[in-house]
């Protein structure tokens, strides 16, 4: 199937040429861009080796070098490169390129979005704008001179500061932007376009004045509010907490409609998914706001772990971003309820990560081997990244894990280094023996902890056997033993003893000092990714829930009693679920918890989570044991979700984080009662009575799963209702994706032949077709494989706009060996009729050739 090659991390080698400057000249036109790039360079040693530059989808104008233009026997051109020959050892190099940015819609380089210019160039994008050394180790000075229409694309901006601006002929007029700081060409931004522009002021620890932009289409401005908040908490978080301090005198951001990935830190421009930027009470929902924070955060951040610190080469990505992401979860954390945020971190982890890593593409966090770089911004490298991150914080305490931070930016500020760098700086500052653990970094999967305890009452002594296995990868048929922390609390009545052990062989004992055998809380915080097998009573496990001073235990503990039940209804055929769930239950209910915790509690674990715990399961006896339960739960206690509802549905008096919480408890009591036909009406009164999105999302979402006549007439109220907003009718596209219904198919294909659903969109790709595939669990896995092929011509059709985005989308079918074989059989005949197809792009290629390999 291939005609692509991988690349090997064990081959890099240094680039013999460095650029020192980049003078651009960009004059932006809907499908002729003209672009002169003016580059100074330097051979690193003395040698005859040619300078080779990547390119892609480029119309190469002319060459000079110095002052003489270099006729085409003087270089080389391919469909990938620029390689030019006989080099002096310094020089200057001018490359006029012309790019056709208008119908580029694969998203990267240089692209329209809307009526706006705007670029995407990580990881590989910038050679799609003109000739570069396209790599991370390489960095330069950029200057950046944009040029446009005046009054179609009155703003204009790159990266760095302004440091001249005028007017020219025909209408035009430019910006010269310069950033003084050096950075690799994926951080390259240029946005130019007629924005609304939100403006504000941050004085730096140090008393330096930033300026604060945000660019937002017309008519949104007053929708970047919580952004702005959100930038300003983040930039003084990481000032207190780290010690950082912006390093530019602006600071902007753009919001843009079409956008492959959630945004980009470019230095000093950051563009952004709408999505992350946009929010105002009637439009978004709490979570919108939760993940625009982090998200804002998450690219600040960036600034030091990933612009003044970069990767030396792709295979270290998760350098910057397990990095980054770690730290934008401990300011989630600090800026909300840090219980309620570590586990909603975990439920993202175990429902996809987990499936991510037993799945054909399992990879280390660090990567031995690439096709196409963009299939490697994964939930491993980014989510499982930072679990390894917290672990060093969790191994080395909150001061030395500054300390080490501390030495890392000291060490390679202004450089482009490696992960075993960032560990090393850690080891050092802490005087700590870090080799094990690099192992993390090198080793794929998900490593497995069996758990045994044995009590001996004579001596007071009791014994934990912690044995650890990671299953083979790939291929990675052998693993080798981690270094992994694990926090725990041993439980004696009311006492509770907290203790961190680290198994670093195969096989240890833990011996602690009781008085009587103790309830065992394990894993506390989530302190390590890893599967655990224990096995616990339930008793045990109410103990945990009544007594653990360790929310994640006690959250985690509910969760393996409603797992153990779903389990048990999906072996055995006509079972009912057991008096366990109903004493879990009451507990729940009674107990004084925040109503945000109560409603992860009462929560059942996902479908998703669910395949990672029962292997090679029928998808639909999955989904109706499920269901089963929560009917179960529904019919229990619903005189108790009712008085709940009621409680948490009033909530003006409240604050805005107690609003939250109740609002998520009130939707999770909705879902249940809904399953109740005495309290449908519920869900049209809540609907009706909405003044804020999370509410009327709610409640349609409640709808959609007990579909009726309702259900397609408050559907088509909140069309008519928001059909003007891009943004939330995208959630209206999910919400049809999933509706629970036997005429779904026909349904898709009636949204996709609307004149507002466009596969170049991707934001709208995702909601319909990623929300079918992802969430529609019963349709997606039909026992017809209908689903499987519904996707499967969808990704087709895609790869042909916009490859990255249909490489995103295979995935619910390359994670076929999560099911039964029926099902399975169904998955990889489509995944055969994906491959058959002529012109299949890298992206697919990679993942196609990984999952069907025999």
């Amino acid at each position: 199937m291939s005609e692509f090659t991988a690349r090997y991390l064990a081959d890099y080698q240094p680039s013999p040429y460095s650029i020192n400057t980049i003078d651009l000249t960009i004059e932006l036109d809907e499908h002729a861009t003209k672009v002169r790039s003016i580059l100074s360079i330097t051979k690193k040693e003395e040698s005859d080796e040619p300078l080779v530059l990547d390119g892609e989808h480029l119309i190469l104008v002319s060459v000079s070098l110095g002052q003489q233009s270099l006729s085409p026997d003087a270089y080389q051109l391919t469909e990938q490169s620029l390689t030019i020959f006989n080099l002096p050892s310094e020089f200057t190099l001018t490359v006029e390129t012309e790019v056709d940015p208008a119908n580029n819609t694969a998203l990267e380089g240089l692209y329209k979005s809307g009526d706006a210019f705007c670029t995407q160039c990580e990881a590989e994008g910038f050679r799609r704008i003109t000739y570069y050394l396209d790599r991370p180790d390489v960095m330069a000075i950029f200057t950046t001179k944009v040029i446009a229409d005046r009054a179609k694309f009155p703003q204009l901006l790159a990266n760095g500061n302004p440091v001249e601006r005028g007017e020219l002929n025909n209408n035009k007029h430019f910006v010269t932007w310069h950033d003084p700081h050096p950075k690799p060409c994926y951080l390259f931004a240029l946005v130019a376009g007629d924005f609304d522009l939100l403006s504000d002021q941050y004085k730096t620890a140090s008393g330096r004045e930033v300026l604060l932009e945000i660019f937002v289409d017309k008519g949104n401005k007053a929708k970047a509010e919580h952004a702005m908040a959100s930038l300003k908490h983040s930039m003084k978080w990481d000032e207190d907490v780290f010690g950082l301090e912006y390093d530019l005198d602006i600071y902007m951001i753009v919001a843009v409609d079409f956008f492959n990935m959630g945004a980009m830190e470019n230095k000093g421009l950051n563009v952004f998914n709408s999505k992350y930027v946009l929010a105002d009470r009637e439009s978004a929902t709490d979570t919108d706001f939760f993940n625009i924070e982090a998200v804002i955060a998450h690219e600040y951040f960036h600034n030091w772990t990933g612009n003044r610190v970069t990767c030396r080469d792709w295979f270290q990505l998760s350098l910057k971003e397990g990095l980054t992401v770690f730290r934008d979860q401990q300011f989630s954390a600090d800026m909300h309820s840090a219980d309620v945020t570590r586990i909603q971190n975990v439920k993202l982890l175990r429902a996809q990560q987990f499936a991510e890593d037993a799945g054909p593409m399992s990879h280390p966090i660090r990567p031995e081997k690439v096709m196409e770089m963009n299939n490697f911004y994964t939930l491993t490298v980014y989510e499982k990244g930072a679990e390894v991150i917290r672990m060093l914080h969790t191994l080395l305490g909150q001061n030395g894990f500054r300390k080490g931070m501390d030495l890392y930016f000291d060490r390679f500020d202004g450089m482009a280094v490696t992960c075993d760098d960032f560990v090393t700086a850690m080891a050092d500052a802490n005087n700590r023996d870090l080799t094990l653990f690099k192992r993390w970094y090198s080793q794929s999967g998900t490593p497995e902890l069996t758990v045994t305890q044995h009590f001996e009452s004579a001596s007071q002594q009791f014994t934990l056997n912690i044995e650890q296995m990671t299953p083979a990868t790939g291929n990675q048929l052998e693993k080798l033993a981690l270094h992994i922390p694990i926090k725990l609390e041993l439980i004696v009545g009311e006492e509770v003893q907290t203790q961190l052990v680290e198994l670093t062989n195969q096989s240890q004992q833990f011996q602690f000092a009781c008085e009587q055998e103790p309830t065992v809380a394990f894993l506390c915080d989530f302190s390590a990714p890893v599967k655990v097998n224990y096995e616990q009573s339930t008793a045990a496990l109410l103990t945990i829930i009544e007594s653990s001073q360790n929310n994640f235990c006690v959250w985690d503990a509910g969760q393996k009693i409603m797992a153990k039940e779903i389990e048990q209804l999906v072996l055995l055929a006509g079972s009912q679920p057991s008096r366990d769930i109903e004493r879990m239950f009451n507990a729940v209910i009674t107990a004084d918890y925040d109503a945000a915790f109560k409603a992860l509690m009462l929560t059942l674990p996902s479908f998703d989570e669910m395949t990672a715990h029962i292997s090679k399961v029928d998808p639909q006896k999955l989904i109706s044991a499920i269901e089963k339960l929560s009917t179960f739960i529904s019919s229990t206690f619903s005189a108790e979700f009712l008085s709940l509802y009621k409680q948490h549905s009033e909530v003006e008096h409240l604050s805005s984080s107690q609003q939250v919480g109740s609002r998520a408890l009130a939707n999770t009591c909705l879902r249940y009662l809904v399953k109740l036909t005495e309290h449908h009406s519920l869900v049209a009164q809540r609907y009706l009575q909405a003044t804020d999105m999370t509410t009327k999302l709610g409640a349609l979402q409640c709808s959609i799963k007990q579909v009726n006549d309702e259900t397609l007439s408050l559907l088509n109220d909140f069309e008519q209702q928001w059909h003007a907003d891009t943004l939330v009718m995208d959630k209206w596209f999910s919400l049809n994706a999933n509706l629970n219904d036997e005429l779904i198919f026909e349904r898709l294909e009636q949204l996709m032949a609307r004149d507002d659903f466009a596969l170049t969109n991707p934001n709208r790709a995702r909601s319909l077709i990623g929300a079918f595939a992802m969430q529609n669990n019963k349709y997606f896995h039909e026992s017809s494989g209908k689903g499987y092929q519904f996707l499967a011509q969808q990704i087709i059709e895609m790869d042909r706009i916009n490859p990255q985005v249909a490489s995103r989308l295979i995935t619910p079918l390359i994670q076929f060996e999560a099911f039964n074989e029926v099902h399975q059989s169904l998955m990889i005949s489509q995944l055969q009729f994906i491959a058959s197809q002529d012109n299949l792009s890298r992206d697919l290629v990679e993942k196609l050739e990984a999952a069907l390999k025999e």
